[in-house]
């Protein structure tokens, strides 16, 4: 049995899909699974247990990555194929089940996790989840071997404007690791990617060498999974990394000013989300606005707010079940 799976090209929406990959893969635990993505997303899944083939996904001149999938996959009866992308590829595939987003639906006001099950039908939604192997595990110990508790912050963001001021991460991470904080004496890893390094720079610098995992561009997405997991609490931008975090299961903070959090905010249980007074379209909507020029939009997010909701989410996560 052979599924075809066409997923995103950013990290967040492929972590997000990763649900109904898991579920599909579990309800056909002998398929063979193609999986077509973006760049960016591809390493997700490398560690995949039942991959066949990855296809990496390169934007191409008039939609010619599309016409490349086809002919990548034009060879091979698919049971079943989906496309979260949208894309009129898969009408032109032999399948034997065919499962395909349709464009231009308005899900601003739904979860991705939920918008990706309702394609296959299910309810209640399958969690996202990734997939390490041995040797991603092995690395992460290495990078963060036992000891006291880890504090894990990502403050960066692929939108200059969905950055919290690095100043007020160097404040939180004191309060919450200091004195007799929440994780006092806890380890600090800083996640990002390497191109947003200067902005990561203050607060990397910030932390006492001591106590300093520096993890910005330093290793492939398998391994920072990996990484995630050995997180007391995550707290990070509405980001791709915050996604993970909490796909690992890992207790995830985001923080949340121009994003959406109905629609992206982190999913699961262990998951809380604190965001700005003002909302996106406050934020986004003045005279002038322009995305690209725009600095920080984060910054009326206080201190006090984000280690308010910080030390609520790990009292919640360590009750005793009932």
């Amino acid at each position: 049995m052979r599924i075809l799976f066409v997923t995103a090209t950013r990290i967040g929406d492929a972590v997000l899909s990763t649900g109904i990959l898991n579920w599909l893969a579990t309800q056909h635990p002998h398929a063979r699974f193609t999986i077509a993505c973006g760049r960016p997303a591809a390493p997700l899944f490398e560690p995949f247990p039942q991959l066949e083939r990855l296809i990496v996904m390169d934007k191409r001149p008039m939609s010619g990555h599309w016409f490349a999938l086809w002919t990548a996959c034009l060879s091979t009866r698919w049971d079943i194929a989906v496309d979260l992308r949208g894309s009129g590829t898969l009408w032109f595939l032999w399948a034997g089940q065919r499962f395909v987003h349709r464009r231009g639906r308005d899900d601003r006001n739904q979860h991705g996790v939920v918008t990706n099950a309702a394609l296959l039908g299910l309810a209640p939604p399958p969690p996202p989840r990734l997939w390490t192997r041995r040797v991603d595990e092995q690395r992460a110990a290495a990078l963060m071997p036992p000891g006291p508790p880890v504090l894990g912050i990502g403050p960066t963001a692929n939108w200059r404007g969905k950055e919290w001021p690095a100043e007020k991460f160097v404040a939180l991470i004191e309060r919450l690791t200091g004195g007799r904080a929440p994780l006092a004496g806890a380890r600090v890893a800083l996640f990002g990617a390497g191109a947003e390094r200067p902005a990561a720079e203050p607060v990397i610098a910030a932390v006492p060498a001591g106590r300093r995992i520096d993890l910005v561009g330093t290793a492939d997405l398998p391994t920072i999974a990996a990484c995630l997991k050995r997180c007391t609490l995550y707290i990070g931008n509405d980001s791709g990394l915050m996604h993970m975090a909490a796909a690992v299961g890992t207790p995830t903070l985001g923080l949340f000013g121009p994003g959406n959090e109905t629609r992206y905010g982190p999913w699961g249980p262990r998951t809380a989300v604190v965001r700005t007074a003002a909302t996106p379209q406050e934020l986004m909507g003045r005279p002038g606005f322009d995305h690209l020029t725009t600095g920080t939009l984060m910054g009326s997010l206080t201190v006090d707010a984000v280690e308010a909701a910080a030390t609520a989410l790990l009292a919640r996560v360590r009750e005793p079940a009932v």
